[in-house]
């Protein structure tokens, strides 16, 4: 049983309470936490209730698969963590070469957004488009057969 325990007894204290209930034995294994602001996840402690017997066939090789999926959740959060501080430093970074950029230069003219080459963008009018007189303003003078009358 404590050879399966080892690898977790490396980084974190585990409270081991055993108790005789209703003639069968409970055994309860709970981890501590090993640093403040450390996951919940990595605390969650472990059950088992059987006879002396059953305990004692049964209780090593789960004791194994708890410790594994414990150092694998360990090992994943430890991970993801270290990909999330990488990707906020570069975010950082990125912000700080790029903040100077703008403040250096005032005048940078914001760029007008792309139309889409479709070929009919002209053709058709959009409703909120401004419409261009194609025709000149009409005078009062109007044209019939090549006289001009008013």
């Amino acid at each position: 049983m404590f050879v399966e325990l080892v690898p977790l007894l490396r980084d974190r204290t585990v409270l081991i309470t055993v108790a005789s209930i209703d003639g069968k034995l409970k055994v309860n294994l709970i981890p501590a936490k090993a640093k403040e602001g450390e996951d919940q996840a990595l605390t969650t402690p472990l059950s088992f209730t059987g006879s002396a017997e059953e305990l004692d066939a049964e209780l090593g090789s789960h004791l194994a698969s708890y410790v594994h999926s414990h150092v694998e959740l360990r090992n994943t959060l430890a991970e993801v963590k270290a990909e999330m501080d990488a990707a906020a430093k570069a975010a950082r970074q990125k912000a700080k070469t790029t903040q100077p950029a703008s403040k250096s230069d005032p005048t940078t003219k914001h760029e007008e957004p792309v139309q889409p080459s479709g070929g009919n963008a002209e053709t058709t009018p959009s409703l909120f488009a401004a419409q261009t007189q194609s025709e000149e303003p009409t005078s009062a003078v109007k044209e019939e057969g090549g006289k001009t009358t008013p």
